[in-house]
């Protein structure tokens, strides 16, 4: 019964969520692009062969489908007769999977899950595998995928104790829908317990597969137009920064400036359509302002840069001495701490962690990593950094030791996946 009132309340609110999507895609046209995949309009693609096994893999966003790019690398070098089709929900997720795995794999956009979407996905691509990654867990999708013969995979698998007690209260409906699920990989013992206790049955911990993004030999190279702009001096990159983080950021800036003034500051916002939004910010905040974009910009009088481009993460950390990770002075659970650490930055954040608690955990107990509780603590810690040169390359080397203490994590997820293949 609760599945069906699911069901019906999804399949109501389909108008509003195609609303939704047209009021987004005023600032990020993206949105409006595509926009029938997601409610069942499916278009084969050429390259598609229905002959050949196929797996369907589903990130959500940016995080996710990072995450997943070693993993789909992996299987396609070990089993090259399988075809992938990759979904994402956000078009910054879409243009990720286009980046990191290009054409080997064909992307949609997730099919919504009202059973009636569901089904046509499945019908039209017939996968054999569904690898779900994080906490990607859609009732329908995996009843019906189940159904129809998939092995189901919850890859990287986290759950913080906020989701864990919204999921509780859907005890039998949750429990009933994680007993589907064939195998949950999970990244820290904390999420496998959570797991276990809402119903999965024996959920493995195999570590975070983002320890796979290390910096591949140091392949990683500063951005020529970044770095030719920060000169001999010091640049702090902030990363990833969401809707209400830049005045904070602005204001830990303005106490580095009062005793570091030629410090230069890499502001990389997590949304596109916020570009010109912070871009204005830092402008009417009194700071001279470039842009990744506009090469004419990145003039030496220019003390702060907008990051706003794609795909160009690893590269702007590449070009700094600090890096904060943004979603962590707002309450939205901290990004992606790894990559600053695998590059050997010292590796600053905000008080919210909740997405990253188990590696913030690590870093900070290595000495990688340190957090702030306020943009006053923030600005003080980035002057202590910038005072010692020695206390930054410890932590940077601190950071890149744990990553490669960690890569365990991409070979026994693959352990369970061939187990079921």
């Amino acid at each position: 019964m609760q599945r069906a009132i699911y069901s019906i309340i999804f399949t109501l609110a389909l108008p509003l969520i195609w609303i939704r999507l047209l009021w987004r895609s005023r600032e990020s046209p993206a949105y409006r692009q595509r926009m029938g995949e997601r409610f069942g309009r499916i278009r084969m693609p050429d390259s598609f062969d229905p002959e050949r096994q196929t797996i369907w893999l589903h990130a959500v966003s940016v995080g996710e489908s990072m995450a997943a790019a070693p993993l789909v690398a992996a299987l396609q070098a070990e089993f090259p007769d399988l075809q992938f089709v990759v979904t994402t929900m956000t078009p910054t997720g879409a243009e990720r999977v286009r980046q990191q795995m290009g054409e080997g794999v064909i992307h949609r956009y997730a099919p919504y899950d009202a059973p009636w979407i569901v089904n046509r996905f499945l019908t039209a691509f017939r996968p054999k595998m569904l690898i779900l990654m994080e906490t990607e867990l859609w009732l329908n999708t995996i009843r019906l995928a189940r159904r129809k013969g998939l092995k189901i995979v919850l890859a990287n698998g986290r759950l913080s104790e906020k989701s864990r007690r919204s999921y509780a209260r859907f005890g039998r409906l949750t429990r009933n829908m994680l007993r589907q699920v064939h195998v949950v990989c999970a990244q820290a013992e904390e999420d496998a317990s959570r797991f276990r206790e809402l119903g999965a049955e024996s959920p493995r911990v195999t570590g975070s597969l983002k320890f796979a993004l290390h910096d591949a030999g140091g392949l990683t190279r500063p951005l020529a137009a970044i770095h030719d702009w920060k000169g001999e001096h010091e640049l702090i990159v902030a990363a990833s920064t969401r809707e209400g983080e830049e005045p904070a950021i602005l204001e830990a800036w303005r106490h580095v400036l009062e005793k570091f003034p030629q410090t230069r500051l890499l502001i990389v916002p997590r949304h596109p359509e916020r570009f010109d939004q912070v871009f204005r910010l830092c402008v009417e905040a009194g700071y001279a302002t470039g842009r990744r974009s506009s090469a004419e910009s990145l003039t030496a009088e220019a003390r702060i840069v907008i990051g706003d481009s794609m795909g160009e993460m690893m590269e702007y950390f590449a070009c700094a001495d600090i890096a904060f990770v943004g979603g962590s002075l707002v309450d939205t659970g901290c990004h992606n701490v790894l990559e600053p650490a695998a590059l050997g930055l010292p590796v600053t954040i905000g008080p919210s962690r909740f997405n990253f608690a188990a590696i913030c955990e690590l870093l900070e107990n290595a000495g990688a990593l340190r957090s702030a509780g306020d943009s006053g603590e923030l600005g003080e810690i980035w002057n202590e950094l910038l005072a010692d040169r020695d206390s930054r390359k410890r932590m940077g080397e601190a950071g890149k030791a744990v990553v490669a203490a960690n890569q365990q994590a991409l070979e026994l997820t693959l352990n369970e996946i061939r187990r079921l293949l």
